[in-house]
């Protein structure tokens, strides 16, 4: 990158029913192919190189994400957003952009993120909501979910809540909030009745973390939490995974000093 010596931080969302992923892939719709195409077409081709701030999974969505693109030359990308935004076509949306300089580490600045997860009972959801509402079955009531959620606040070994990885050096990850709550803001006529939300605020996550943290917060008990979080290393079996439709980026801080 030291060849493009112009750098520019763009907010981006998008919805990620539509995509498989972040990550480019051969023949795979993907938010990261999508925008290197759009990218390609409005620049006529002149060089660039881009990187997000998250990689999310196939399904999962982005309220506010960031993209960092090198180019060789300066561009006025003020003037272009409209028309990278028009041929994005609606499911990813750059919502502003700022020359930002060419040494600022994208991935390192992320102070913070936010997810939520967006659930309700399956007799409650319309099948146009499905997108964005998980329809699952869970145990727990709401009382119990919040008390569970505290479980994992503070810094612990995650192992047994994420899908592990030969190439994974550490697994500890600092949690600074669970919050699970009841949501009154979906105003639309097919919005399900009610609608809760796990949401979880931290540094960093690891592959599958939330999800697997949001199934537990759904039907298990204390002990079976508390267990795996005191003996990560233990050879338990795999918790299972909430489904990707229901969650969310919601958020995403910088530390724009770095």
């Amino acid at each position: 990158m030291l060849s493009k010596p112009f750098s520019y931080l763009f907010s981006i969302s998008y919805f990620g029913a539509l995509f498989n992923g972040w990550a480019k892939q051969p023949s795979q719709p993907t938010v990261e192919g999508k925008l290197e195409r759009v990218f390609r077409f409005v620049l006529e081709e002149r060089p660039f190189r881009l990187i997000g701030s998250s990689r999310t999974d196939s399904g999962v969505s982005c309220r506010k994400g960031f993209v960092q693109l090198f180019t060789e030359e300066q561009i006025d990308f003020e003037a272009l957003l409209e028309t990278i935004n028009t041929h994005l076509g609606g499911e990813i949306r750059l919502e502003g952009v700022r020359p930002i300089a060419r040494d600022f580490n994208l991935i390192q600045s992320v102070r913070q993120k936010t997810y939520r997860y967006f659930f309700a009972a399956p007799q409650q959801v319309h099948p146009f909501a499905s997108a964005f509402v998980s329809a699952v079955p869970f145990s727990n009531s709401l009382n119990q979910m919040q008390e569970l959620g505290g479980l994992f606040v503070g810094i612990h070994n995650f192992k047994a809540f994420c899908q592990p990885s030969a190439t994974k050096s550490t697994y500890e990850r600092s949690i600074e909030a669970v919050c699970v709550f009841e949501l009154n803001e979906l105003n639309f006529p097919y919005a399900p009745a009610p609608v809760f939300v796990v949401e979880v605020v931290g540094q960093g996550f690891l592959h599958h973390q939330v999800r697997k943290m949001v199934y537990a917060i759904w039907n298990w008990n204390a002990e079976q939490i508390q267990e795996r979080l005191e003996d990560p290393e233990r050879s338990w079996a795999p918790v299972p995974t909430a489904p990707a439709n229901g969650l969310v980026l919601w958020d995403t801080v910088l530390d724009l000093d770095n």
